[in-house]
């Protein structure tokens, strides 16, 4: 049994939520503030990967960073960075397919936080990212966390953007679904049924205790 798929994903999985957080906390706080017409298109941008087909999305990824074409062929020119059919090009595409999941629960919770929690911390004279980090990131722990876990567990699943844009390569792109995939071709019923039930034990025990902590947050003092 070859578990290389397994660890493969997790990696994939944790960098893409690393990246994403470090990159969707502060496009979520900019976008919870105020509206305005660059905005409205910015999170339609964000947003188009929950209902565009993973395959399309994949197929436009690949006509851009293959080295035949324009983008690509410049990336692999100037500094020799190749992103299909590498694990660069499967964190590129994760990055991409998971940022609703990320930003979009940040953004709602900031949104509900009442204006005055941000002016008393200025007033205090604290600076707008000791503001976000110290007060206002605090009081959405609930809302974070849920982004945090629905990225991994969405990076987890992913299958026709990472096919697309990084192929069946063994050891380098070949991620747990596609693993899935294959032993379903081969008819290896059991090893798609190994690598699914490691997936789907993963995905559970995360998203119980995301209720688990939300549960936890939302009881009152006194009980």
């Amino acid at each position: 049994m070859d578990l290389s798929p397994i660890w493969l994903t997790l990696k994939l999985a944790s960098i893409t939520t690393l990246l994403l957080l470090i990159v969707g906390l502060p496009v979520a706080r900019w976008l919870s503030k105020g509206r305005s017409f660059l905005k409205t298109i910015i999170e339609a941008v964000i947003t188009m990967p929950l209902v565009l087909p993973p395959s399309v999305l994949g197929f436009y990824l690949l006509l851009a960073f293959s080295p035949q074409h324009g983008l690509g062929r410049w990336l692999q020119d100037a500094f020799d960075v190749q992103f299909v059919f590498s694990f660069k090009g499967l964190v590129l595409a994760s990055f991409i397919y998971s940022m609703p999941f990320m930003i979009g629960p940040v953004k709602s919770a900031l949104q509900q936080l009442p204006a005055s929690l941000a002016q008393a911390s200025y007033t205090l004279g604290k600076t707008r990212w000791q503001t976000f980090k110290s007060v206002l990131l605090p009081n959405i722990k609930p809302s974070l966390l849920t982004a945090v876990v629905l990225t991994f567990a969405h990076t987890l699943g992913e299958f026709g953007v990472v096919l697309m844009i990084g192929g069946n390569i063994p050891g380098v792109t070949r991620v747990a679904s596609i693993a899935v995939y294959d032993s379903v071709e081969r008819m290896d019923y059991a090893a798609a049924n190994t690598y699914s039930v490691i997936l789907f034990t993963i995905t559970f025990i995360m998203v119980i205790s995301v209720f688990v902590f939300n549960k936890y947050q939302a009881k009152s003092p006194l009980e």
